[in-house]
């Protein structure tokens, strides 16, 4: 028996040199590979030039997200109607100037309008075509702002503008007057010729109806206060020099202010 740390000997292929190789086998091998590659780099160029979808999403050559255009979708309005009812003395008015009331309804708001006269009222409904989920507010607004006894083209404004709003109020509500007191208090807001409420309405940029006992402002928040703030004030005595002045100040806020 050898020992341990004898050396053993080599085979005898080893001592040879002869160790044979299928070239046939490497050769196919050295194919295959070459192949494989290729074609995975064909497939990974594919990829890369070829836009993919990815869960239905078309992504393009920097991987980013493709959206088609977004489609035009109509806002349904619900169907509604109103009766805004026409006081007698406001018919007659409303007849002559029918023709420049009904087009902006229509046109503008996308409405149905028609008045009635037997039942004297003005009946507005919304159509196919009404896109404006406020349009019909916007047109009562209209019709009743023209019942309180302003002119069309300043009634219009509701259509347009957002944020004009009507405040009305009569003179008891501010104080309680009766008789030939009552009617002074009415002529120092109207003044001579209108000239006082002409003033408040050019110095806060409102418009002002006085209708018997009753008041109407139309404009915005902020004005409707300084003109009612005015009115107020020759109501409860003022005299209208010392309101004109004050007009004054208010009228140079406004426009350092706009």
């Amino acid at each position: 028996m050898p020992a341990p740390t004898a050396l053993r000997e080599k085979p005898a292929e080893i001592v040879a040199g002869k160790i044979e190789i299928d070239d046939d086998d490497d050769a196919e091998i050295l194919i295959d590979a070459t192949s494989t590659a290729t074609s995975g780099l064909d497939e990974r160029t594919e990829v890369s030039t070829v836009p993919s979808s990815v869960g239905g999403m078309e992504i393009d050559l920097d991987g980013r997200p493709k959206f088609g255009s977004a489609k035009e979708q109509r806002v349904r309005v619900k169907s509604q109607s109103r009766k805004i009812p026409v006081p007698p003395h406001r018919m007659t008015p409303l007849k002559g100037v029918w023709t420049k009331i009904y087009p902006p309804l229509v046109e503008h708001l996308k409405l149905q309008v028609r008045m009635n006269v037997r039942t004297k009222t003005v009946e507005l409904r919304t159509s196919r075509q009404t896109d404006d989920t406020g349009a019909i507010q916007k047109g009562a607004d209209f019709i009743k702002a023209f019942t309180l006894g302003f002119d069309v083209d300043d009634a219009i404004a509701l259509l347009r503008l957002d944020d004009l709003y009507i405040e009305s109020f009569e003179i008891k509500d501010v104080k309680t007057l009766q008789g030939d007191h009552l009617a002074r208090a009415i002529g120092r807001i109207a003044g001579k010729d209108g000239k006082t409420k002409f003033a408040i309405e050019n110095a806060t940029r409102t418009r002002i109806v006085v209708a018997d006992s009753k008041i109407h402002i139309l404009g915005g928040f902020q004005n409707i206060r300084m003109a009612r703030e005015a009115v107020v004030s020759l109501i409860l005595g003022s005299p209208p020099g010392k309101v004109h002045g004050n007009l004054r100040i208010v009228a140079s806020r406004l426009k350092e202010r706009f």
